[in-house]
């Protein structure tokens, strides 16, 4: 294999994660609410997941177990944000600590162990095409679901009635609630499918990405996550192109450093958490400004009794 192979490579497979988990996100958002908690979802999934995936051997359950995970720790935040009204940001930070505290206590005993990663796909004729054959026809299956799910969020939410409630909602919860639109429901319903994306995102990590389970594997993905989707401005397509643009940036120090280039290795694997820390920077000042004129993540939405 070529050395130009094997970053492309290496770039799509570190993008995978973070395109699924920033896909969630984005749903998320578009309903006008702040989910801090991507990191502790990831984590939870990847824990989850490969315990799934050791216990029983199978790779459907395993990933079933990831999604679920982090559904179930989104449950708690929709519970706690949204039918409690509590504050967004406290929610979505606690549910990560709780995330990466159960996440370490349920993987514990299955440190050190592997598995047999999920084979990659292999169309004949195609995928022996020279160089764009693998890339394109010989990846993993979630590499294809991603990018799937990239298409299928983008049409939903442009060209469905459902996706057209959903972003009312995010823009004027009172004006969609004064249509008939259970807001709540509405709400806790994108956060559940913002946990599942995020808990596939974690099983792919400790399923494909590895495959082995190790406490702090996901290594602040979550918040990159985040960052993507304020890279993106509210468009799919920039989605895409951020998380390949971040998985690049997170491969670009291990190339550097096994071609000896003459640029700090420290340097270079800081750059994708110095952009997320900006990103998030720009999140908050947005949301300052969305508290003026009501629209995103603006106070809880509670119906008139």
């Amino acid at each position: 294999m070529s050395f130009a192979f094997l970053v492309f490579l290496s770039i799509i497979t570190a993008a995978t994660p973070l395109l699924l988990a920033a896909l969630g996100e984005h749903v998320v958002e578009k309903s006008g609410v702040l989910n801090l908690g991507v990191e502790g979802m990831m984590i939870m999934g990847a824990s989850l997941g490969f315990a799934v995936a050791i216990l029983t051997g199978s790779s459907v359950l395993a990933i079933g177990a990831g999604i679920g995970a982090g559904m179930t720790l989104a449950g708690l935040f929709a519970l706690f944000a949204v039918w409690g009204a509590a504050n967004q940001v406290a929610s979505g930070l606690a549910l990560t600590i709780l995330g990466t505290g159960v996440a370490n206590v349920a993987g514990v005993s299955f440190i050190g162990m592997k598995r047999e990663t999920i084979p990659s796909l292999s169309i004949p004729y195609l995928t022996d095409i020279p160089f764009l054959g693998r890339l394109l026809f010989g990846q993993d299956p979630f590499v294809y679901a991603s990018l799937a799910l990239a298409l299928g969020i983008s049409w939903w939410l442009g060209s469905t009635r459902g996706g057209l409630v959903l972003r009312g909602i995010g823009d004027n919860h009172s004006s969609a609630h004064a249509l008939g639109h259970d807001v709540r429901v509405v709400r806790t319903l994108a956060i559940l499918f913002g946990g599942g994306c995020a808990g596939l995102a974690g099983a792919y990590l400790s399923l494909i990405y590895t495959p082995f389970w190790s406490p702090g594997m996901t290594a602040g993905r979550g918040w990159i996550a985040l960052a993507i989707v304020v890279f993106a401005g509210g468009r799919v397509w920039r989605l895409v192109l951020g998380a390949y643009l971040f998985g690049g940036m997170s491969m670009l120090q291990l190339h550097a450093q096994a071609g000896a280039i003459g640029i700090p290795a420290q340097f270079l694997s800081s750059l994708p958490y110095v952009a997320t820390i900006l990103a998030l920077v720009l999140l908050g000042l947005r949301e300052r400004r969305s508290q003026g004129n009501g629209t995103m993540f603006a106070k809880p939405f509670i119906p008139d009794r």
